[in-house]
């Protein structure tokens, strides 16, 4: 699907991820003016006329906006984010339907995946258990979209795909504590510490869990990339396909940021999902999707820009 004519509809274009994607848009040589972000202010996705409203005379949706969390915020909202996320989803998409879109994008998410998956984590294995609980009522909601896609898509002749991208981070994360992730949380960290010559960090659970984080700026180009070229039922993920231990993570960050107090590891917190990492040879085949951005460089980006706007 060549994009450059194409009316986009971008939810969530204003966040962290949507700033990416809509550069990524703009380079492919789509017009600003054919670019709608729904404000949250003026369009409450939740609603079906205001969803309705937003998708008019749009060619192509992406739907980026959704309501996330770290496992902190996880376990304080729990029926809020399956709530939002899941009504969100239903809404906007038949609401892109009836307007005739041809094409929807939906982002979904890691969190999806059953608690304990073989790693890799294949996409064949999205359906083989309940994710792990204290991000079920997320994940699950968020993969409601692959499984409304997937009817549209047999009863509709709609072409609605869905990509499960696995943790983000980069330049403009959140880094609120309440509900920021985990590279953002210890940035954040680490530079108050710094700051106010603290000795020691805290950081959640025992540091033994892996994750697997995608660069935003290269998780814009895959949906870009998808968004242009994929046109199947199939779900698919987005990642980097390396994987590294919290705790690792949690020394990598303290390097990076010269800081060489303690790390105190709070074991009455929650450790969340054992293992993560995505196999992500589809989107490779499929759309020609491989991450470029090496690991540490994407972390001295991201410190580097939080430093500099904090």
């Amino acid at each position: 699907m060549e994009l450059k004519e194409k009316k986009i509809l971008v939810t969530g274009g204003a966040g962290f991820l949507g700033k990416f994607v809509i550069e990524k848009l703009i380079g492919r040589g789509v017009a600003t003016e054919n670019i709608f972000i729904p404000r949250e202010a003026e369009f409450d996705l939740r609603n079906r006329e205001q969803c309705l409203r937003a998708t008019e005379g749009q060619d192509i949706v992406i739907h980026l906006a959704g309501k996330a969390g770290g496992i902190g915020f996880n376990r304080e909202r729990p029926g809020e984010l399956f709530y939002d996320n899941i009504v969100m989803g239903v809404e906007l998409m038949e609401a892109a339907r009836k307007a005739g879109a041809g094409k929807f994008v939906g982002i979904a998410s890691v969190c999806s995946y059953p608690k304990f998956t073989p790693v890799p984590f294949r996409e064949d294995d999205l359906w083989s258990g309940y994710p792990e609980e204290t991000n079920a009522p997320y994940g699950l909601a968020k993969k409601m979209l692959l499984v409304q896609a997937q009817a549209y898509r047999a009863q509709y002749g709609m072409n609605a795909i869905t990509l499960f991208p696995v943790n983000l981070y980069g330049p403009g994360d959140s880094f609120d504590l309440s509900r920021a992730h985990v590279i953002s949380s210890l940035i954040k960290k680490v530079a108050d510490a710094k700051k106010e010559n603290n000795g020691f960090i805290e950081a959640w659970g025992s540091g033994k869990p892996t994750r697997e984080f995608l660069y935003v700026e290269d998780a814009a180009e895959g949906i870009a990339l998808a968004a242009e070229k994929y046109d199947k039922p199939e779900p698919v993920n987005l990642g980097s396909g390396k994987e590294i231990s919290i705790k690792e993570l949690a020394e990598t960050i303290c390097r990076l940021m010269d800081f060489r107090g303690e790390l105190r590891w709070d074991a009455s917190k929650p450790d969340g999902q054992p293992r993560r990492q995505l196999d992500v040879s589809r989107a490779e085949k499929e759309f020609g999707f491989k991450a470029k951005t090496d690991f540490e460089t994407g972390l001295k980006k991201t410190i580097e820009w939080y430093m500099s706007n904090n």
